[in-house]
Order: C-alpha cells, then sequence, then structure tokens
C-alpha cells in the first residue's frame, strides 16, 4: 500500500509540475511554466460496500471487515484533508441495515461507540467538524447519546466536515421533508407556490451543505442504495473495485482524478474545448 501511496504522490507531483523537493519547475527555474493542477471536488460522498465479502475472501468474521473498514474510513478522512476537500460523506448505516441478523447489528454499534470513543479526539485536534443525517427517533439512548457528543464537540470547527450518514435512507429523508412542508402549508404559514427546489433542499437532513461533486463506490456495485437521493441528481459517479477496507490514499487520488475527466454540464453545453 506504501508503495501506491509513493507512485501516486509522484504522478501527482510529475503532473502538477513539482520538483522531487515539492517546489513547482518554473519556481525553481527548470523546464517551462506548469499549469495549476485541478482543484478538489469540494464535496465527495462514499458508500463503503465490501467490509463482509472482504472477510469472507480471507476466511474471516465479518465483523473482522468491519473492524478494517473503521481503519479504511480513518485513511479516507486523512487523504480528503491532505487533498483539500471540503465534505467528506460516509454512508455508514442505512435504515435498511436492522434488517441485518442482531449480532452483526450489535457489533456495528460497538464499533461505532469505539470509534467515537478512540477517534473523536484526533479529529477535533484536526479542525474536523461532524454532522449526523438520518433518522434519530428510535435510537437506543446510548448510541443517540454517542452521535450527540459528536456534533457537540466539534461543532465550532472550521476544517474538514465529516457527514455521517447513520441510519440514513434517501427516501426517507424526502418524505420526512415532504411531510414537514405540508405540514407548514396546512397551518398556514407557508404557501404552496413558495415550495421550489430550494425550499426541499432546506428541508432536508442535509440543509446548508452543498450537494455531493462526486460519489464512489467501492466493491464494484453499481447502484445507488438509497444514498442522498435527492442531493446525487448531478453527481458524478466513480466505482472502484476495491473492497472498502482495501481504499486507500492511492484509490481516493484516482477517483479524483478520473473525476477530473468528466465533462460536467448539468444539462447544458461542453465547455470543454475540442
Amino acid at each position: 500500500m506504501e508503495r501506491r501511496v509513493e507512485q501516486a504522490e509522484r504522478a501527482r507531483q510529475a503532473e502538477a509540475g513539482m520538483t522531487s523537493d515539492g517546489q513547482t519547475a518554473a519556481r525553481s527555474g527548470q523546464g517551462s511554466v506548469a499549469s495549476a493542477p485541478c482543484p478538489a471536488p469540494g464535496h465527495v460522498a462514499i458508500i463503503m460496500d465490501g467490509n463482509g465479502r472482504w472477510a469472507a475472501r480471507r476466511g474471516l468474521p465479518r465483523v473482522e471487515g468491519h473492524r478494517r473498514g473503521v481503519e479504511a474510513v480513518r485513511r479516507a478522512v486523512r487523504s480528503a484533508i491532505d487533498l483539500g476537500i471540503r465534505y467528506l460523506t460516509i454512508y455508514s448505516f442505512s435504515s435498511e441495515n436492522w434488517r441485518r441478523p442482531p449480532a452483526e447489528v450489535s457489533d456495528l454499534m460497538g464499533l461505532l461507540k469505539l470509534f467515537v470513543r478512540r477517534d473523536l479526539a484526533d479529529l477535533h485536534s484536526n479542525n474536523v467538524r461532524i454532522r449526523i443525517i438520518g433518522e434519530r427517533e428510535g435510537l437506543s439512548p446510548d448510541i443517540a447519546a454517542v452521535l450527540r457528543e459528536a456534533e457537540e464537540r466539534t461543532r465550532a470547527n472550521t476544517g474538514l466536515t465529516l457527514v455521517v450518514a447513520f441510519n440514513y435512507g434517501g427516501r426517507q429523508e424526502i418524505l420526512s421533508a415532504v411531510r414537514r412542508l405540508a405540514a407548514a402549508v396546512a397551518e398556514g404559514r407557508l404557501a404552496p407556490e413558495a415550495i421550489d427546489a430550494s425550499r426541499i433542499a432546506d428541508a432536508l437532513d442535509t440543509a446548508g451543505i452543498p450537494d455531493p461533486d462526486l460519489v464512489i463506490r467501492t466493491s464494484g456495485e453499481q447502484r445507488l442504495s438509497n444514498f442522498l437521493t435527492w442531493q446525487t441528481a448531478y453527481s458524478e459517479y466513480v466505482i472502484v473495485p476495491e473492497f472498502w477496507p482495501d481504499f486507500d490514499h492511492a484509490a481516493f487520488a484516482a477517483a479524483i482524478d478520473e473525476f477530473h475527466r468528466r465533462d460536467r454540464r448539468f444539462g447544458g453545453l461542453s465547455q470543454k474545448a475540442g
């Protein structure tokens, strides 16, 4: 993995016109002026898929795949900071995941609590702000307390915003937003004609968060799985073959390179020459 990271960094420096000491070629007087590197997408969302299959291929229990998946989350957060990403959303637990065997759900809840207990201080010291999206009603008091602690402790931070989709489903989020807007109309606080796309977006869990520029899904699966259904209408999708526990900085950087090769038209004409 370290070799892949080193290779990716050398490739990044070469593409940006950097010398081995990190200076640009133009600054060091070597060669012509290099073009500026492409900026990172502002918001990257990740569907973290393949923990169980990663473990099965190695003859390990599924919980070991989830443990290694937590390590991959740590790497992804570090990579997002290094790459200059402002928002990173991870699909940690869907509203449909409650259908899994009770023992596996219990393991996942334990890993969530362990992650907050071990990593919250480090995230806070790195100026990471945590925001939780998803349904809170019905969660056990200990899990609700963990989520609340993570948000409250990091609320004033101004660096990377780590959005954790927990007990989350895109359709349920839209349904809840529509119900709130309908109640406002019924109570006379909102005119029906005042409801537009912006008003709906403001009623979602992600209010105030820009829509994802890039959605990455690991394990090679090609579906959205009820993730950010409204917000990803114009997102670019990159499917990577690695199972989530194997997702590293090189894979993250490669996905962003693929993103920069896309032609984002948003229903209009291409802005690229040629």
